[in-house]
C-alpha cells in the first residue's frame, strides 16, 4: 500500500515538474491519504488513476483563459487482502493574470472487499 502510495506521489511529482517546464505556472501539490479498512478477503487489487493537468493563461487586459489537457495512467496490481483506490482531483485557481496554481489531491482509499473468506476470520 504505501509502495503504491508512493509510485503515485512520484509519479505526481514528475508530471509536475513537467508542467512547470513548459508553462509558467506554480504548482503546488497536495496529497491526502484517506484509509478505510474493512472485512478482510483475498482479492485482486487494482490500483489506479493518476490524472494531471496543463495549464496555459492568456491575457490581453480583461480575460484569463485557462486550457486543461488531463493525462490518466492506469496501474493494475495484484495483491492480497487490499483493495487501493487512488483518486487525483485537480484543481486550478488562477490567482493572478499571469500565474495559475494547480492543486493536485491525491487521495487513496483502503478497502478490504467483502466476500466468501469472511467466515475464515
Amino acid at each position: 500500500m504505501v509502495i503504491v502510495v508512493l509510485l503515485v506521489e512520484v509519479f505526481v511529482y514528475a508530471v509536475v515538474e513537467e508542467i512547470e517546464a513548459v508553462v509558467d505556472v506554480e504548482v503546488v501539490v497536495v496529497v491526502i491519504v484517506e484509509v478505510e479498512v474493512e472485512v478482510v478477503v483475498v482479492v485482486v487489487v487494482v490500483v489506479v488513476v493518476v490524472v494531471v493537468v496543463v495549464v496555459v493563461v492568456v491575457e490581453v487586459v480583461v480575460v484569463v483563459v485557462v486550457v486543461v489537457v488531463v493525462v490518466v495512467v492506469v496501474v493494475v496490481v495484484v495483491v492480497v487482502v487490499v483493495v487501493v483506490v487512488v483518486v487525483v482531483v485537480v484543481e486550478v485557481v488562477v490567482v493572478e493574470e499571469e500565474t495559475v496554481v494547480v492543486v493536485v489531491q491525491v487521495v487513496v482509499e483502503v478497502v478490504v472487499a467483502k466476500g466468501l473468506t469472511n467466515n475464515l476470520f
